[in-house]
């Protein structure tokens, strides 16, 4: 039984004043129409103002059958029989009937008055529209999206698209165009909807749901094999044939399906291939429940053929079909209704729009809805499923009594039994928030589960209901109170009274006649309702303040509230597609009735303040709870606005825990002390902290204490706090690493030794990994070093080195974030150049523990632009560097030894300052190493000349590791002779080898030559030249090197050393 809450959801009621007996109720626009009871006349009545005045009245062509009005476009279409035929027809700008003597002009679909007649047409009068079809229309619906009109044939569905036609340059009418019809096989429509290409229909005990979707670049899903040169995809003659031979198919498939789960009753439904069995003459078949979703939905047994008629193939190539839902019941004896009774009704897609932004189709332009909804119904179960992002049901709604009709709304499901208005809570907001928000259903944010169950907020008795439909803030009801007959009392008799809805007060013999009325009830403002289910909810809270009655109810209020700010009408206003009569009303003197856009701004205020208020009233529900969704006291807290000594005072005692607080808000608390974008406590809310946490969780009490919201705290009292801590569940490191930090708050430093010295460097680096907040608080460009770490900088810089590399590796802060700390904490400039030196000592740390291949790149060039810089400058650092380069050069595998010949250029007892001397060192070692890529540094070494021998190392070094072995030896040659050999020795070697006869070796004949005898730096190593190239060539190769005006005397050792080795070889 669906639990019914008391609620007042509607205001007040008032009696429409029809001069006739009404047949057929429809609403729109702000308009009631209602048809007479003879079926040819239609009368309008205003839905915003006291005593729905009346609009206008007109007749209609033939006894309307079925109405309905598009909001879209502002035009009835209606059904209509005449002389024993049924036509279907459109009304367009029906408004204009409000003058007296208005001219009515009639046409057939897509033809358009010409000549003299415009002086009339179409803006002074009203147009009835002619559509032809080739079947008996059935019903008919619009879509609530872009006007399009679908019309349900026993054998098809027709599709209408609405166009505006332009007659001239000033003049444009409504006409309708028919751009799509689908051939059913397996199903005959007894009602239909439409909404932003989902298409749904509906039979006795069947509903299909299909999606026609508009997607670039992909093929339509079915299509039939017909000749390429027809202009449709399917024709008439062939669709006969096609379906004649499918329906064979079928019948063949389902008899043998069927035969397994046969259930045999009076029910008077299809007999599927078994029409011509003698035996089973007598019975009538029918299959089981059946519900097939998304792509299983193609299975159903219901084939849909599609026929083009005004459609450009490559519109058609766009076009993608699919099957979406398949439900299929069987009557159920139990449920109070007879075989007769149980058929579906109330056939609905209802669409939910969140965002403003427009989708262009055909030319075209409207709001796709965040989700679509489908609803149908039987006389006791009613159903809504979403369509959008998965197909899944929503709700199922048990009725209290046989439903005749309901209406699915933003806010309720209004549902009609011969004796009730029901009021029934929906899930329409939380599908919608879930699909429009990615953070629902996470630590930020929350909203009520889909799956709660609903609930009826108001059952308000009527007599005699009929009708029912609904427009923006109006229900109207049709009411035909009948004579009772014997029968009918004699029914009444058996019938189960104990529902207090369904109990009918026996009526005096003078009240019992014919009677009628139409009302329209008004539902009260969204705010007043939520405020009234928010004092209903007090008085469960009164008697239990953790009951599942509370919560649920403000879990209803709450929705109620997120469905009323996604309405489009509240300062968030979406532009609607162009209508014919979009300011006809207001041009004939019918006021806007949904108020201006301050009061709609204003609304939206009030609204979403009782939204946060709403959010804080659930947060208070999950905070005292200890159940297993206690964690949903952090979303809804986030999303109230309160600060944490708001939520804080509103916890204090209202828990039945031992410690006074519910698991859920000492989780919402954990979690908000950890976030570092929680405000600082005062000095009395932080002490009333640390006592909570006392109590209720002690091991917490080093990370509460590190929290950057508690520095305002007690340091006595937290550490008074840490050392019953320690006393109960023993010492750890970062308990002692606290009570150092609280020791240095107090400004007492034995104490604070004390405490540090109790355990060694590497356990405290495991500590600081445990509990980083001891170090710095904030992320990214806000991060801020502690008082401790301060401390550290001038007492043991190398354990807060050690810290901050351990903190980045195990993913506790970012390489900028632990670049930005350190500059913060020195005090100097940010930039690579002038990097502090405890920056540099991190970046070497780092790259000594680093295995991430970017990080070491990005810190070879972070390091290599420094050690340029500095020795650019030529000046002290003023801080000695924790690692030396030979420190660097063992421990580390990305600095190398330094090439000897480097060594010859630049040798330990160079004249140059310590400092500069132990920067260039290390970037030598860095070039030397096998990391580091030169090429990326050689913009850097642009600003290093290569005058003197440091710059010189550094120009070579990168030319050497690129290859270009030729320039380094000009280089070297040029500058620093006594460097040559050595680089040979190392560089030339294995590929490069023939460098030494075919460039070193001229080069240092051309030079010796011009200097003479006396440069003995080169003739030393010429010698030395001559000594490898003999080793290396025959002693005819080197007998062709030689230089012809050499002397003799000279190369001939060298040349009877080659051959003597030759002839050993």
């Amino acid at each position: 039984m669906v639990h019914v809450y008391n609620c007042h959801p509607f205001s007040s009621q008032q009696i429409v004043p029809t001069e006739q007996e009404p047949g057929l109720v429809c609403c729109g626009g702000g308009a009631l129409f209602v048809v007479s009871a003879g079926g040819c006349k239609i009368e309008a009545f205003q839905l915003g103002q006291e005593g729905c005045p009346l609009i206008c009245r007109f007749a209609t062509m033939g006894t309307v059958q079925r109405i309905l009005h598009s909001e879209i476009g502002d035009y009835l279409v209606t059904i209509e029989e005449k002389n024993n035929a049924t036509y279907l027809r459109a009304y367009t700008n029906w408004r204009y009937q409000a003058a007296e003597k208005t001219r009515v002009g009639v046409r057939l679909l897509g033809h358009f008055m010409r000549g003299s007649s415009l002086r009339w047409a179409p803006k002074e009068q009203m147009e009835i529209i002619e559509i032809p079809l080739f079947e008996r229309p059935l019903c008919v619906a619009c879509c609530g999206v872009t006007g399009d009109l679908l019309v349900g044939c026993p054998k098809t569905l027709v599709l209408f698209s609405l166009k505006r036609q332009a007659l001239n340059d000033k003049l444009s009418i409504l006409d309708f165009e028919r751009c799509l019809i689908l051939h059913l096989t397996g199903l005959s429509a007894q009602q239909v909807a439409i909404c932003a290409g989902y298409i749904a229909l509906q039979a006795e005990l069947e509903v299909l749901v299909v999606k026609l979707e508009r997607l670039p670049g992909a093929g339509l899903i079915q299509k039939s094999a017909v000749n390429k040169s027809q202009d449709h995809c399917l024709v008439l003659k062939d669709m006969l044939n096609e379906e004649h031979g499918s329906e064979t198919e079928i019948e063949t498939h389902q008899t043998r399906q069927h035969f397994s789960s046969l259930q045999v009753s009076n029910f008077e439904g299809r007999r599927d291939g078994l029409a011509g069995n003698q035996d089973l003459d007598d019975f009538f078949i029918f299959p089981k429940h059946q519900e097939l979703l998304g792509e299983r939905a193609k299975d159903c047994g219901v084939k849909v053929c599609l026929e083009w008629t005004d459609l450009t193939s490559e519109s058609r190539e766009n076009l993608v079909f699919s099957y979406i839902l398949y439900r299929r019941f069987a009557p159920d004896f139990f449920q109070g209704c007879s075989v007769e009774e149980t058929r579906l009704h109330s056939l609905q897609l209802h669409p939910i729009f969140t965002s403003k932004e427009e989708v262009c189709v055909d030319g075209g332009k409207w709001v796709e809805p965040t989700c679509v909804f489908c609803l149908f119904s039987l006389p006791s179960t009613g159903y809504v499923y979403s369509l959008r992002g998965g197909v899944e049901m929503v709700s199922a709604y048990q009725y209290p009594e046989k439903a005749q009709q309901a209406v699915l709304t933003d806010l309720f499901l209004h549902v009609i039994t011969k004796n009730a208005l029901q009021c029934f809570s929906v899930r329409c907001a939380a599908v919608a928030a879930r699909a429009e928000d990615p953070y629902i259903d996470t630590t930020m944010k929350a909203c009520p589960p889909i799956t709660m169950e609903v609930c009826a907020l108001r059952i308000q008795l009527f007599i005699g209901l009929k009708a029912l439909c609904h427009n923006r803030q109006h229900i109207v009801l049709l009411t035909a109170a009948d004579v009772e007959t014997r029968e009918d009392t004699e029914k009444g008799s058996r019938r189960n009274t104990n529902r207090k809805s369904s109990f009918t007060k026996p009526r005096d013999p003078s009240e019992m006649g014919h009677g009628w009325n139409v009302y329209v009830v008004n539902t009260v403002p969204p705010l007043q309702l939520y405020n009234e289910m928010v004092e209903y909810s007090k008085k469960y809270e009164e008697t239990n303040p953790l009951a599942q009655s509370c919560l649920h109810l403000l879990s209803e209020a709450h929705l109620l509230l997120r469905a009323t700010l996604l309405d489009r009408g509240l300062g968030n206003t979406i532009a609607q597609p162009p209508s014919t009569n979009q300011s006809l009303a207001q041009a004939l003197g019918y006021k806007d009735t949904s108020g201006s856009t301050t009061d709609r701004t204003t609304d939206r205020q009030e609204l979403q303040l009782a939204f946060q208020e709403s959010c804080a009233q659930l947060g208070d529900c999950f905070s005292r709870s200890d159940k297993r969704d206690c964690h949903l006291a952090l979303p809804y807290y986030n999303m109230s606005g309160l600060s944490v000594t708001e939520v804080i005072s509103r916890n204090q005692g209202l828990s039945s825990s031992p410690c006074g607080y519910g698991k859920g808000f000492l989780f919402f608390l954990k979690h908000s002390l950890y976030d570092e974008t929680m405000e600082e406590l005062t000095e009395e809310t932080a002490n009333a902290v640390l006592e909570v946490f006392s109590v209720a969780e002690p091991s917490q009490l080093p990370h509460v204490v590190a929290s950057p919201s508690m520095v305002r705290a007690s340091p006595g009292s937290g550490l008074v706090q840490l050392e019953r801590l320690e006393a109960s569940s023993g010492p750890s490191v970062p308990l002692t690493l606290c009570k150092a930090a609280l020791a240095l708050r107090m400004e007492d430093l034995q104490l604070y030794s004390q405490h540090m010295d109790r355990h060694a460097e590497m356990l405290q680096v495991y500590g600081f990994i445990e509990e980083p907040k001891l170090l710095l608080h904030g992320r990214g460009h806000a991060v801020v070093p502690t008082q401790l770490a301060r401390h550290l900088l001038d007492s043991q810089d190398g354990l807060l080195v050690a810290a901050l590399v351990a903190l980045h590796e195990n993913n506790k802060v970012k390489l900028d974030e632990a670049e930005f700390f350190f500059q913060v904490l020195c005090g100097e400039p940010s930039g690579l150049q002038g990097a502090p030196q405890l920056l540099v000592d991190f970046w070497e740390a780092l790259l000594m523990a680093s295995s991430q291949e970017a990080v070491i790149h990005e810190l070879l060039f972070a390091l290599a632009s420094v050690y340029v810089d500095r020795v650019v400058r030529r000046a002290s650092r003023g801080f000695k560097p924790l690692k030396t380069a030979e420190d660097l050069i063992n421990s580390c595998s990305h600095f190398g030894v330094i090439y000897p010949w480097v060594s010859v250029l630049t040798p330990a007892h160079l004249n140059t300052i310590q400092d500069q001397l132990e920067d260039l060192q290390k970037l030598q070692s860095l070039l030397c190493g096998p990391t580091l890529d030169v090429s990326s540094i050689l913009p850097l070494l642009e600003q290093l000349a290569d005058g003197d021998n440091a710059g010189l190392s550094l120009h070579v070094l990168c030319a050497a590791k690129l290859g270009r072995h030729e320039s380094s030896i000009d280089r070297l040659l040029d500058s620093c002779p006594q460097a040559i050999i050595p680089y040979a020795n190392h560089q030339l070697q294995n590929n490069t080898m023939a460098l030494w006869w075919q460039k070193l070796l001229p080069d240092l004949c051309e030079r010796t030559r011009a200097a003479g005898a006396e440069d003995s730096i080169l003739l030393s190593a010429l010698k030395e030249t001559l000594v490898v190239v003999a080793m290396e060539l025959n002693p005819l190769e080197f007998l062709h090197l030689l230089p012809d005006d050499g002397t003799a005397q000279f190369f001939l050792p060298h040349l009877l050393e080659c051959t003597k080795r030759n002839l050993r070889t």
